[in-house]
């Protein structure tokens, strides 16, 4: 049974239409990207399925069953975590007591909850702060409590819109690691970012939002295989306008462009590897002195800008 679905999910505010017919379905331990622009529609469809905002039309369905903002199902809403977009904090209580108090919330009794306390704390890297104010914490700790928070239940599907927004890489690549270790633990997580390379790293699906409406959807790797072009990275000790010129001639080249901080040649191919491997004897051949040479492809920010999916925020 899929964690969730959706069946024409809509929703309108005024003559604003904010998401617009999205049908959806993420499987069981996935972690599930969704990508667009501001403004595509992206924290509304989360809150839509955190039951944060009531849909105008469509249905949710939650491990099979139905769910709106005015049911009563807290069993099902158990089942559930939540990352809004700059979550505010409880500046005058301690780390612990802040956790401490959702536990409580969601009836975690005795040695049970002190258990749990103590995993999340260890899994956002925390323990040394549990007697810390939270008015003392840095962003990138602030944004973990958050996170543990969320998970202080244990829920089988979590939701975090935009978790690593104004943190530095450092912070970025905690966060990355603990949503790996949700999911190694059996969470489904469903994550907002316009950070594309951290979505790379840790996604097995993605879901892209166009104006309220969901363009794509799809594996990551069928997302590849369809639409990233393949690319030669070539590196040479000198003549790099000689290479240019001989690529310029070859029938398998398309575009070419250097990559600055790199210095390489980043080539369109349209080969296969055999292919590649004609190309690089015919350039040594040629006398080009080529000191890199390896083939790659689009990453997912270049399939996104390729795609058009981009507007004025």
């Amino acid at each position: 049974m899929s964690i969730l679905k959706t069946q024409n999910l809509t929703k309108q505010f005024d003559r604003h239409l904010a998401v617009n017919n999205v049908t959806l379905t993420i499987e069981p331990g996935e972690i599930y990207g969704l990508i667009g622009p501001n403004g595509a529609g992206k924290t509304t469809l989360i809150r839509m399925l955190t039951a944060v905002d009531e849909p105008s039309f469509g249905e949710i369905l939650i491990q099979g069953q139905p769910f709106r903002q005015g049911d009563r199902n807290p069993a099902l809403k158990r089942q559930l975590g939540y990352v809004p977009d700059d979550y505010p904090l409880y500046d005058e209580l301690t780390v612990w007591d802040y956790l401490d108090y959702f536990a409580r919330l969601y009836f975690l009794r005795g040695e049970e909850r002190l258990r749990r306390l103590r995993e999340v704390l260890e899994m956002v890297a925390l323990t040394e702060k549990r007697d810390s104010l939270i008015a003392t914490l840095s962003r990138g700790m602030r944004q973990r409590l958050s996170l543990a928070r969320s998970i202080i239940h244990r829920p089988a599907l979590l939701f975090l819109d935009e978790p690593v927004s104004g943190l530095d890489p450092v912070a970025r690549v905690q966060v990355r690691n603990i949503i790996k270790q949700l999911q190694q633990e059996g969470t489904t997580v469903v994550v907002s970012s316009h950070i594309l390379s951290d979505l790379e790293e840790i996604c097995s699906s993605i879901g892209i939002m166009e104006l309220g409406r969901l363009v794509e959807s799809a594996r990551l790797q069928e997302v590849y295989s369809r639409l990233s072009k393949q690319q030669l990275l070539i590196g040479v000790v000198d003549g790099m306008e000689r290479l240019r010129q001989t690529l310029a001639e070859h029938p398998l080249v398309g575009g070419t462009e250097l990559v600055l901080a790199s210095g390489l040649l980043k080539v369109d191919f349209s080969g296969d590897q055999m292919g590649a491997a004609d190309l690089l004897r015919s350039l040594v051949t040629a006398g080009l002195p080529i000191c890199e040479f390896h083939q790659t492809k689009e990453n997912l920010e270049e399939i996104f800008f390729k795609m058009g999916y981009q507007r004025t925020s």
